[in-house]
């Protein structure tokens, strides 16, 4: 079974939402993890709009990259340029993916704006997740 990190900044949305879309398209094939250089705990806005689509991650908790330094993982991937340029290193013979989605988390606006953006980010999200799977797993 393959071993996939998915990394950003403080393991609130970007990479929870990956996390949640991994697991969902490769079912068995997999087991994913998500991690940040910090952690900022799970951002309400990520589990509101995921729950919409059907996946709960309210159960998911934030992580740090070195809780994480013993497992052989077969990719990483980075889903924030921050997270791509401060990851440090660990030996592993992982592939790296690399794609730096907006942060929601950034938005502003009213609460419907800001809840749009993190729709938007969570369906590229989705797309790349669900690429991700079928062409490396």
């Amino acid at each position: 079974m393959k071993k996939i990190l998915v990394l950003c900044t403080g393991n609130s949305c970007r990479s929870q939402i990956a996390e949640g879309y991994l697991r969902k398209f490769a079912g068995n094939q997999a087991v994913v993890y998500s991690a940040g250089v910090e952690t900022h705990g799970v951002n309400p806005k990520a589990i509101t709009i995921m729950a919409e689509d059907g996946i709960d991650i309210s159960g998911h908790t934030s992580n740090n990259i070195n809780e994480y330094s013993d497992i052989d993982f077969d990719f990483v991937i980075t889903v924030c340029d921050n997270a791509k340029e401060r990851c440090p290193y660990f030996p592993t013979n992982a592939k790296k993916f690399h794609y730096n989605f907006p942060d929601p988390a950034k938005a502003t606006g009213s609460e419907e704006e800001v809840l749009e953006e993190f729709r938007s980010v969570r369906e590229m999200i989705k797309q790349y997740s669900e690429d991700f799977v079928k062409t490396n797993l």
